[in-house]
């Protein structure tokens, strides 16, 4: 997984902060490693050098293999806690999309496995419900 990590005018992108941004995100989102080819951070100051509520503004795009980019944006007075809110986010995110994906493929595997017999079973129970109608 590839991290990249931008910044603006307003904020000083240092490679001390690119190596601290690109390590939290590595650790905190190693767990989706294999399912992601890269991960895009932008961070902004909204209000320049002016000071500000919730000024500080951490957008991580993550880009799955195979799929659409998931992107999320947090707002927070620090940087720091701008960049942890986006990395929990995106984190939250990810697990959706993926815990969808892999409830999609078990249902496909099971259906080509014993799938008849799921469809056989409630064929069997419309049959036998439609004959109690008619029965009654």
């Amino acid at each position: 997984m590839q991290i990249q990590v931008h910044s603006d005018n307003h904020i000083e992108g240092s490679a001390r902060l690119v190596d601290w941004v690109s390590a939290s995100v590595a650790s905190k989102l190693e767990r989706f490693d294999d399912e992601l080819t890269r991960i895009v951070v932008h961070l902004n100051d909204e209000n320049g050098e002016k000071a500000g509520a919730q000024d500080k503004r951490c957008q991580i795009e993550a880009r799955p293999k195979g799929q659409q980019p998931i992107s999320v944006t947090h707002k927070a007075e620090s940087l720091e806690l701008a960049i942890d809110g986006a990395i929990d986010k995106l984190g939250n995110a990810l697990s959706h999309q993926f815990g969808k994906l892999r409830s999609k493929r078990s249902v496909a595997q099971a259906q080509v496995a014993g799938g008849s017999g799921v469809q056989d079973a409630l064929l069997e129970e419309d049959f036998l419900a439609d004959e109690q109608l008619r029965s009654s």
